[in-house]
Formats: C-alpha cells, structure tokens, sequence
C-alpha cells in the first residue's frame, strides 16, 4: 500500500500528499461519534421535556406516529448529515478530522465540494454494513489509496496535514521602504523579476490564479517547490523566501510592470 497520493500539476510540479491511514480515520470517526451521540442525547432530552409540557406528559405511544418519523429522521440526519455538513463547509473536515489532522480532497488535490461530502457521506450507509464499517475498512485494505466507497464515488481520499512550519507572514515585524518580499531589507522583486523568465512567469501567474481551488496543504507546498525552483536559479536569498507566496505575487507584479515597461 501507498502512503502518499502523488499528483501531477498543469505547471508540471509532483506533488506528494501523505495518506491517512485506516488507524487514524478510525480515530476521527470516533470522535465524530462520541459528539454525534451526545449531540443526540441532549436533542432527545429537549424532544422529551417539550412533548410533556405539550402533551399533557403523553408517551409518543400515545400520541401519532409523527414523533416517531420525526425521530427516525432526526436520528439519519445526525448519523450521515453531521459528516455531510462539516465536510462542506469546513472544506472536507469535521470536528474529528481536524483534531487529528486529516482532510477529504479530491482525487485531484483540490477542495472538495458539497457534492462529493454529500456523494460519499451517502455511501457511508454501505461502508457501515454490517457494522463498525466492515465493508469500509475492507475497500480501505484493498485500496493503495486506502480509499473506501463513498470516496471511489465521490473521487475523493483523505490525507494528512502536515503541520505550516512557518507562517505566511511574520506578526508584529514592520516592512521597511523597498524591503525585498520576504520581510526583510534586501533586493527589490524588481531586481529578481527582470531576470525571470517567460515560462517562470507563467509558472507563477498559473498557480495564483488556481491557488483559491487548492487545498492548505497542496498550496502551500506547490507555493514553496516553485519558490524554490525559481530562487535557486535566481539567487534569492532565504530571508527573502519564508513569506512563499507574498514573494511570487510581488514577482508577479515587479515582471508585470517590467514588461509593460518595456513595451
């Protein structure tokens, strides 16, 4: 089994996203559960205390059979539209999966959308079959992506974040006049973006248009391996490089005024 998911971007640049394996997705879906059960309990104890102050203290026997679709649904809701809805708005984590540092992404790398949470939560049902994801942990051991049905669906698989050794800007240090892009005094992007080229240009230009789509992890790392492509030719020094992406945007800009210079 692979434990990375390798993938090829337009700019030509491998990328490799470490896999979560079948031992920390369990975790995570533990701990999904235990908020889903508890969660659970406290609905159920509202349910209770306000069908007795409406009910005159009926049981749901007494009554219609609406509590008990009311309950059904509840309960379907909160068992596969819990992982649906954190998925989607939290970019392909739930509260589970982001204590231990996992993300669903797509095949591709890419965020994930409310159509693949919703595609491959859907499928959880048959992953769960017959109980404790039996059938979800076997398509996972069969899998060199440790991919379980609802992601071969849905084109997704989960991988690991790896922890930002450095942070995209530094706090509380002031920019002097016509200090370089990484935070400190030094060479003017100007000085670096007369000497790119038209292909590094586009290199650049391509990845800050799509770099929105991307995922943290996948930014920041195709961020740092076309930084270190380009500066390694260009001799940028390391000081100029721990803000990654600050730095080819002012590239970006420094060869765009360059240009129009020129012409």
């Amino acid at each position: 089994m692979g434990d990375h998911l390798t993938i090829e971007t337009p700019e030509q640049i491998s990328l490799d996203l470490p896999l979560a394996g079948i031992g920390s997705r369990f975790l995570a879906v533990g701990l999904d559960t235990l908020l889903q059960i508890g969660s659970g309990l406290v609905i159920l104890v509202v349910w209770l205390a306000l069908s007795a102050l409406a009910g005159g203290g009926r049981t749901f026997s007494q009554g219609s059979v609406w509590p008990t679709v009311l309950i059904v649904m509840g309960v379907f809701l909160l068992q596969y539209g819990y992982f649906a809805f954190f998925e989607a708005i939290w970019h392909g984590q739930t509260p589970g999966k982001r204590y231990t540092h996992l993300r669903v992404v797509k095949i591709s790398g890419q965020a994930i959308g409310t159509y693949e949470s919703v595609a491959r939560n859907l499928v959880r049902i048959v992953d769960s079959f017959p109980g404790f994801y039996v059938i979800g942990i076997l398509s996972a051991l069969l899998s060199s992506q440790s991919r379980r049905l609802g992601d071969y669906v849905a084109g997704t698989v989960v991988i690991r974040e790896l922890p930002v050794e450095r942070p995209l800007e530094t706090p509380g240090q002031p920019r002097a006049a016509g200090a370089s892009p990484g935070g400190r005094p030094g060479a003017p992007a100007g000085a670096y973006a007369a000497s790119l080229s038209d292909e590094e240009f586009q290199l650049i230009d391509a990845f800050l248009m799509r770099r929105a789509q991307l995922t943290g992890e996948v930014r920041r790392k195709l961020a740092g391996q076309i930084v270190g492509r380009i500066a390694s030719r260009l001799g940028i020094p390391a000081d100029d490089r721990r803000n990654e992406e600050g730095l080819l945007e002012k590239l970006a800009d420094a060869y765009r005024a360059t240009v129009q210079f020129r012409s």
